[in-house]
C-alpha cells in the first residue's frame, strides 16, 4: 500500500545511497521523474508512459516522464517540470525523496532519474503531443521472478536489460531506471546499473 511508512522507508534508502553520478563528456543533462503514487485499490505504483507516435526521437517507446535540463535548471526541477508538461502534475519541490544513479545512454543523454513521491495528487491530464498513454503500474510487480531479464547481443559486450511490464518488454535506460527503483528504493539493496545496456535500436 501506500502510505506514510513507505515514503519514510524510501526516502531513508535513497539518502543512504551513495549515488553515482556520470560526467557529460559532451553528452546532454536530462532528468526522469520515478512518481510513485496509488492507484484506484491503494496499491503502491509508479508512473509509465508510452512516447507519442509523432514524436522525432524515440516514438511509441515506453518511458519515465522527463526530458532534458534547461540552462541553469537542476535535475530535480527539471523533473517536476516535464512531469507538469507531459502528464499535468504539479508538485512541489519537497516531493523529492531523492536521485538515483545517472545513466548515460548510447544517444547522447546522461539520465540522472529523481524520485518523487506524489501521493494522492489527483488526476493525471496526458499532453496528446507527448505522451500516448500512461500507466500505473504496481512496484509489487517489479518483484516478479522473471525481473529483470538479462540477454547478450553480439554489437556488446554488456548485458541488455528487460523488465518485463503491461504485457511486453521495457528495455534500457527505462527498464535501468526501474529496476535500481525496485532494488534501493523499495528494498533498500545498492545496486548499480549504469553498466546495464541498451538495445541497438535505441542507441540512436
Amino acid at each position: 500500500m501506500l502510505d506514510p511508512a513507505l515514503r519514510a522507508r524510501a526516502s531513508a534508502h535513497l539518502a543512504a545511497f551513495p549515488r553515482r553520478t556520470q560526467p557529460l563528456d559532451g553528452r546532454r543533462a536530462a532528468a526522469v521523474a520515478v512518481v510513485l503514487l496509488p492507484d484506484e485499490e491503494g496499491r503502491a505504483c509508479f508512473l509509465l508512459t508510452r512516447r507519442a507516435a509523432t514524436l522525432r526521437a524515440h516514438a511509441r517507446q515506453w518511458a519515465l516522464p522527463g526530458g532534458r535540463l534547461d540552462a541553469g535548471e537542476t535535475p530535480e526541477r527539471a523533473a517536476l517540470r516535464e512531469l507538469h508538461e507531459e502528464l499535468g502534475l504539479l508538485l512541489p519541490p519537497d516531493a523529492v525523496l531523492g536521485l538515483l544513479d545517472d545513466y548515460p545512454t548510447r544517444s547522447g543523454f546522461v539520465i540522472t532519474p529523481v524520485v518523487v513521491w506524489a501521493g494522492a495528487a489527483g488526476e493525471l491530464t496526458p499532453n496528446a503531443d507527448e505522451v500516448a498513454a500512461v500507466y500505473r503500474v504496481p512496484l509489487a510487480d517489479l518483484d516478479h521472478p522473471d525481473v529483470p531479464r538479462l540477454i547478450s547481443i553480439p554489437e556488446s559486450d554488456r548485458p541488455v536489460i528487460q523488465v518485463p511490464l503491461l504485457g511486453t518488454l521495457v528495455h534500457a535506460p527505462t527498464a535501468a531506471v526501474i529496476y535500481q527503483t525496485r532494488e534501493v528504493v523499495v528494498h533498500g539493496r545498492p545496486t548499480r546499473v549504469d553498466h546495464l545496456e541498451q538495445p541497438v535500436w535505441a542507441w540512436r
